[in-house]
């Protein structure tokens, strides 16, 4: 949307879309779905590519890096410590001193450590690192990292992967409210309407993965998230009606002429 433009760390961006590069069945159909989706800003695991190799293609070899900024995450580490270490080879891979947050020590519900999350932050920031953390849609814990330096706060909508939806609406609508940093969601959007709804409740962005790359048409899926995406924005922008408990008429009734009674 022309003149909506979303401003991170000083960097701006058109699409409020931001889209994983994890779950695909190959490079190419990842690569579709990015262009399908209007993104400039795609997230890669920097644990999950094969660095020893220099004869390997990665996820980076695959991305057109003038069209679309890359994003290193840390996902796959379960302490500060790895965190740390993951995101510093991300800016020695990529060249970029941008990183989203992961710190998930729990293999089955992948829910993130809010306390080693913080703690990482903390020291990322205070390498010059911009931190984009993946945390609990906690209010207080959201507060903590924007005040620590954090460039955004990345509440879930639910479990990572799980396509449930926003479940923690209410918290992050309370994130929302409050944040001075941009506020996205991440994690558990698994249709259109969910990043639809996100953006209608006043988010600047959401970052979706799974919902697309496991799709039947990935990249189908993915010009579907940019219109919801878009549409969601328009609307909050709009400015929605109140919801009511009783009927409203759509037509106005004060000053219509009063009918004949026949007998």
């Amino acid at each position: 949307m022309s003149g909506d433009l979303l401003t991170i760390a000083g960097k701006q961006f058109s699409s409020r879309l931001f889209l994983g590069t994890g779950k695909y069945s190959s490079p190419e159909t990842c690569v579709a779905a990015i262009e399908a989706s209007g993104t400039e800003l795609v997230t890669v695991a920097i644990r999950r590519l094969d660095l020893d190799n220099p004869n390997a293609r990665t996820e980076l070899d695959y991305i057109d890096w003038t069209k679309h900024s890359v994003l290193p995450n840390t996902a796959g580490c379960g302490t500060t410590e790895e965190a740390l270490f993951t995101a510093r080879l991300g800016r020695e891979v990529t060249g970029s001193n941008w990183v989203k947050l992961e710190v998930i020590p729990d293999p089955k519900y992948l829910l993130p450590d809010s306390i080693a999350t913080l703690r990482a932050a903390e020291q990322l920031v205070s390498e010059g690192f911009v931190v984009l953390p993946y945390i609990h849609a906690d209010p207080v814990l959201a507060k903590h990292l924007e005040e620590a330096g954090c460039a955004t706060v990345m509440p879930l909508g639910s479990a990572i992967g799980s396509g449930q939806g926003i479940l923690t609406l209410d918290e992050i609508k309370i994130i929302i409210e409050n944040a001075k940093v941009p506020v996205v969601v991440d994690a558990g959007i698994g249709a259109p309407s969910d990043a639809s709804l996100a953006m209608e409740i006043g988010a600047d962005a959401v970052l979706v993965n799974t919902a697309v790359a496991k799709a039947q048409d990935p990249a189908l899926m993915a010009g579907a998230m940019r219109k919801a995406v878009e549409a969601g924005r328009e609307a909050y922008r709009a400015g929605r009606i109140p919801a009511k408990a009783y009927a409203s008429a759509s037509s106005p009734t004060e000053g219509l002429p009063q009918l004949a009674k026949t007998s």
